[in-house]
């Protein structure tokens, strides 16, 4: 896994950042996620296209062709029949079917483009994770060298009768438990592999990661894909429930048939002249169950908006709640910082101590392994805080 360097960043304009923050970057998703996976989301999409469509003409009713073939022993007739019953005023039904069409699409693509999100964040969230657990891993390592000079250095001293076995026991087992931390890591390390290649598949050290920084809470709101869509769910139910509503309201419907009937005795002539009808007619439904038909659609459209109030407090309090992790990081960062001062200054004694033969070698290293250690605690910590602010930024569209 390529660590990455301050230096030497490479920003990645994903699907979950851009510029401006929130501009979609489809050739990252291709590269990040699997061709099945791609596959599913475009034929997602074309579905919903196709389906808005459909929803688009629902108002139109279709034009019939009928045949029919008399069989009787005295009337044998043949007759083709084309008519349509076509609704042309709806009290604003039809417009606003088609608006419900348009907001059906909005709703759905928003959704979809959700999911491919939360996938790409679920993608970069486990890179995020891997190299944590390399650094943990490499932290590991120096712990155990520790833990090794430790065993020595008691087992010299118990040896020599300046230390009881009990000493000794402890720092075996604190060995022990060293080496099987680091086993678990491997493994951990390996099953997070796994999972990324469950979602891509891609080489998972070909990818450099992104650096994501703090925005306000203001961007935040107007940009959140959640919002967004419960916006697009309020215009769905609002359009629907006046869909509803118009259905119990007068309409007017233009029709036309045309009737023909074919020649069947062979001679030429028809039995029955060909008809045709056409004109108006006005439907004024009465329905019993009208008011609660409409009232149940209007209570789910208030509902909708009522449910936008509290996903935005949702939203607040989950920016807040970012904020402070971020916060309580920055000041584990800077104690990491602090404590790293002191083993530098430290080690500058320690080997004066040693050029004067104070203090050995065995000294020296483990002061360093616990100074390499504070330092990788510091890229951890550092990783800590982009996994928050991932967590951000997947919510913007």
């Amino acid at each position: 896994m390529h660590l990455i360097k301050s230096s030497k960043v490479k920003l990645l304009i994903c699907s979950l950042i851009s510029l401006n923050l929130y501009a979609s970057n489809e050739a990252f998703d291709e590269k990040i996620i699997s061709e099945k996976r791609l596959e599913t989301f475009n034929l997602s999409k074309e579905q919903i296209e196709e389906d808005s469509s459909k929803l688009r003409k629902d108002w139109i009713n279709p034009i019939t062709y009928q045949f029919s073939n008399n069989l009787g022993e005295e009337d044998k007739t043949q007759r083709s029949v084309i008519s349509i019953n076509q609704p042309i005023f709806q009290s604003g039904g039809i417009y606003k079917a088609i608006k419900y069409a348009d907001s059906s699409f909005d709703y759905a693509s928003i959704e979809l483009d959700q999911q491919k999100k939360e996938l790409v964040k679920q993608a970069l969230n486990l890179l995020y994770n891997i190299q944590k657990i390399d650094l943990n891993i490499q932290k590991a390592q120096y712990t155990l060298q520790n833990a090794k000079i430790d065993v020595n250095r008691k087992k010299e001293q118990v040896l020599n009768g300046f230390l009881d076995a009990s000493y000794l026991d402890d720092a075996l087992l604190t060995l022990n438990n060293t080496k099987h931390n680091l086993v678990d890591l491997k493994y951990q390390k390996q099953e997070l592999i796994n999972n990324f290649n469950n979602i891509s598949s891609a080489d998972y050290t070909k990818f450099e990661l992104p650096v994501f920084k703090l925005f306000e809470e203001k961007e935040f709101l107007e940009n959140n894909i959640e919002l967004k869509k419960i916006e697009a769910d309020i215009e769905k139910k609002g359009n629907y429930s006046y869909m509803t509503m118009a259905k119990y309201l007068p309409s007017i419907n233009a029709y036309y048939n045309y009737s023909k009937y074919h020649d069947n005795d062979g001679n030429g002539k028809y039995s029955k002249e060909n008809t045709q009808t056409f004109g108006l007619t006005l439907n004024i439904p009465f329905d019993s169950r009208t008011l609660n038909d409409v009232q149940s659609k209007k209570i789910d459209y208030l509902k909708s908006k009522i449910n936008l109030e509290n996903n935005i407090n949702d939203e607040k309090t989950f920016f807040k709640t970012k904020l402070e992790k971020i916060a309580m990081l920055d000041e584990r960062l800077q104690i990491t910082k602090d404590d790293l001062e002191v083993y530098n200054s430290i080690l500058k004694i320690i080997n004066e101590e040693k050029s004067a033969q104070i203090k050995t070698q065995s000294d020296l290293d483990t002061l360093q392994n616990s100074q390499k250690i504070k330092s990788l605690d510091l890229k951890i910590y550092e990783i800590d805080k982009q996994i928050e602010l991932l967590e951000m930024y997947a919510k913007l569209q």
